[in-house]
C-alpha cells in the first residue's frame, strides 16, 4: 500500500531486526537495530537519498517484566522518530507498531509535535488477542486555501 502511494519514482524503508524477504522497488528493506546510535547514518547511506515512508514494524523481544518491557517499547520508537527525522523528505510519512500502553501514551504526543497528522489503525487482520495498532503520522501537502494563505503572508 505505501509503495503504490508513494509510486515508481518514490522510496519507502522498512526496518526490522530480522532478516526481511525482498520486495522490489520502491521498497528498501534493511536489517538493522533501531535504536543502534548508527542506525539513522547507516539507513541514510543505504538509501542514497530521502525516503518517502519509513515502515516500522518491529516490536521488542518481551521480557515479561512490564517496566522493562515498557522501557523497551519507548526505547524502539524513539528510535524510530530519530531514523524517520534523518532519512525522511520533507512530507515524509511514518508508519510505525504501537501497544496501548503510558509509553505509547507519551509517544503519540511526540508524533503529534513532529506531524500535522497522526491517526491509528488497527489492522483487520491481526489476531484478536492482539492489542497492537499503527499509527499513520504524516505531513500532507498545504490544501489550496493554505497555500494562498502562505502567499499572501510573503508578499504582505
Amino acid at each position: 500500500m505505501l509503495a503504490e502511494q508513494v509510486g515508481p519514482e518514490g522510496r519507502v524503508v522498512g526496518v526490522d531486526r530480522q532478516a526481511l524477504e525482498p520486495l522490489g522497488d520502491p521498497v528498501v528493506l534493511i536489517q538493522l537495530d533501531l535504536t543502534a546510535p548508527e542506525a539513522p547514518e547507516r539507513i541514510a547511506e543505504a538509501l542514497g537519498r530521502p525516503a518517502d515512508a519509513l515502515f516500522c514494524d518491529a516490536a521488542p523481544q518481551l521480557s515479561g517484566v512490564r517496566e522493562v518491557d515498557r522501557a523497551a517499547i519507548e526505547e524502539l520508537h524513539e528510535g524510530a522518530l530519530s531514523v524517520a527525522e534523518t532519512v525522511l523528505r520533507p512530507r515524509g510519512s511514518l508508519v510505525i507498531k504501537g501497544f496501548p500502553g503510558p509509553e505509547s501514551d507519551r509517544f503519540r504526543s511526540r508524533l503529534r509535535a513532529r506531524y500535522p497528522r497522526v491517526i491509528e489503525v488497527r489492522p483487520e487482520a491481526r489476531r484478536s488477542t492482539s492489542k497492537e495498532f499503527y499509527w499513520l503520522a504524516t505531513n500532507p501537502p498545504p490544501s489550496p486555501r493554505e497555500r494562498k494563505r502562505r502567499k499572501r503572508r510573503r508578499r504582505g
